[in-house]
């Protein structure tokens, strides 16, 4: 067994893993840890853009009303105020770390409109490859100052008189690796793969989120999952993103006679929250109409959404037609592991930032263009928290006497790693997990429905909720077991909502519970009125 060890050990190579690595980088010895390439994230495939109040017509307040009401209002204020007011300060860090932002004939940064704002403030870089780029200039700037293990799966967190110091990992060679540091920062994405189409790297299986629980740590709103509208189709396949920023542009969604399917559904047509526009998707789809994004009003289609017309290309669909064939896809898990706006979790040492994590920002239904500004905004604060943290207790403690928050990596406590057992129950294809999550936790949601995928899932309760991964797993049962566990939590989470709201709607309680949505409104302590 491999021992490792560091100041800070990351798992995840999205936006929100990138930024942390970076602002610790000059101070900390950092791993990175990636599960494939680093490549390999939500963040590097994200064609939309980064939300800001930059226009001089625009404001903070504003970006916060557009946020809070996608967000179906169960979004915290405190960690949304944060959120918007803090979002020109990243977009201009980000123009000094080098990251070419689309601009127009006066040089300044181009302003474009998704689902839910009601004013442009979306900037974009490469037209549709905004995530490539901020991720590709974030790794530039770190790759020579931490240590990047790529190809390397983390299946359990390590954790000691009730403190998180360390993960168990497995590489690509079956060696199994125990990595320890003070710190340990979740940044490992969201759950999409657990359903047949989304829009997610092949990566993204709930792995965080299933090891967070099995630690103990505290989750919230798990079944509030958000559903792409705009999935590109072909052959009853699903194969990339068509992103929001094409409606933006003026794209409207049509069925095989040309209807626009969103004409008196919302004041805002296609461009309402992105829950509405997919509900009235599948409605389409489920009557036995086909679905498309007419793009014929949109002018140089192939230099503005150069991503999506390679992908077309690919597909062999033919944007001159106008019409690209759509359906919608699991794309972002509102809930996650619960933090502050540090991203401290319930468990001491352990920290969660990005969409694995769940600080409130988001509400029932995230904004477009909202979750790479998250990863920005709240990787800042973690990283900033935790190098105030420790200059603090630095000067607190003596040489003597050195609290665990700032333990010396060479006095990390001696652990064991847990050895023998057999898996006593066949696991299911991963296919299997999918098509359950597909037909019965989807878009539209019953309590039948919930309760068949919940019993269905329940009868891996002895693998689901087992202390520790066996050693002698395979990384692919690894990430079946995880699946299962994520499909498990959000299933008895969606159960025990009986409202709608936001990305979890429900046939048989179709309107928001208010009583319970105040209760819940109280627990989390908002007032909207400050």
């Amino acid at each position: 067994m491999k021992i490792e060890k560091a100041d800070v050990v990351i798992i995840g190579g999205g936006i929100a893993g990138l930024v942390v690595a970076e602002l610790l980088s000059h101070s900390k010895d950092v791993i990175l840890i990636a599960k494939e390439e680093i490549e390999k994230s939500n963040s590097y495939l994200a064609q939309g853009g980064i939300a800001a109040s930059l226009d001089k017509d625009d404001s903070w307040k504003k970006h916060f009303i557009d946020t809070i009401e996608a967000g179906s209002m169960h979004n915290v204020e405190k960690t949304t105020r944060e959120l918007v007011k803090n979002a020109p300060k990243a977009i201009s860090q980000l123009v000094n770390l080098g990251v070419p932002f689309d601009r127009d004939r006066d040089n300044n940064l181009s302003l474009a409109r998704e689902g839910g704002h009601k004013t442009n403030r979306i900037v974009h870089a490469g037209g549709d490859s905004t995530g490539r780029s901020v991720t590709e200039h974030l790794l530039a700037a770190i790759i020579n100052d931490i240590r990047i293990h790529s190809h390397v799966m983390v299946y359990d967190l390590i954790v000691n008189d009730g403190r998180c110091v360390g993960v168990f990992a497995k590489n690509n060679l079956g060696e199994t690796i125990m990595y320890q540091a003070p710190y340990i920062i979740l940044a490992t994405g969201g759950m999409g793969g657990l359903y047949e189409v989304t829009s997610n790297d092949s990566t993204i299986t709930g792995d965080g989120i299933a090891m967070a629980y099995r630690a103990g740590c505290e989750l919230v709103d798990l079944e509030f999952i958000q559903f792409h509208p705009t999935m590109l189709v072909t052959k009853n396949k699903s194969s990339a993103l068509v992103s929001e920023a094409v409606r933006g542009e003026g794209a409207r969604l049509v069925d095989e006679n040309g209807r626009f399917i969103m004409d008196r559904v919302h004041q805002q047509g296609d461009l309402a929250p992105r829950d509405i526009v997919s509900r009235q998707v599948f409605k389409e789809q489920q009557a036995g109409h086909q679905i498309f994004l007419d793009i014929s009003a949109i002018e140089n289609f192939k230099n503005r959404f150069p991503q999506i017309t390679a992908l077309c290309k690919e597909n062999g669909i033919k944007i001159a037609n106008g019409l690209i064939p759509v359906t919608p896809g699991a794309h972002f898990i509102m809930g996650g592991v619960k933090t502050n706006m540090e991203g401290e979790t319930s468990l001491p040492g352990l920290y969660a930032v990005g969409e694995v994590a769940c600080n409130g920002v988001h509400g029932a239904n995230r904004l477009a263009s909202n979750s790479l500004l998250e990863g920005l905004i709240f990787a800042g604060s973690l990283a900033s928290h935790l190098l105030e943290q420790e200059e603090q207790e630095e000067q607190e403690t003596t040489v003597e006497q050195v609290t665990p928050h700032i333990a010396n990596i060479n006095n990390l406590p001696e652990i064991t790693i847990p050895r023998g057992g057999t898996l006593n129950q066949k696991l299911p294809a991963v296919s299997e997990i999918r098509r359950i999550m597909t037909d019965y936790v989807g878009i539209v949601r019953n309590g039948f429905d919930l309760e068949t995928a919940f019993n269905w899932f329940d009868q891996y309760n002895n693998v689901i909720n087992a202390d520790r991964l066996l050693i002698s797993l395979t990384n692919e049962e690894k990430i079946i077991t995880n699946m299962l566990t994520v499909g498990w939590l959000i299933s008895s989470s969606a159960l025990l909502r009986t409202e709608s709201r936001g990305g979890h709607f429900r046939t048989d309680y179709p309107k928001p519970n208010d009583k319970e949505w105040l209760k819940h409104y109280i627990v989390r302590g908002r007032n909207f009125d400050e």
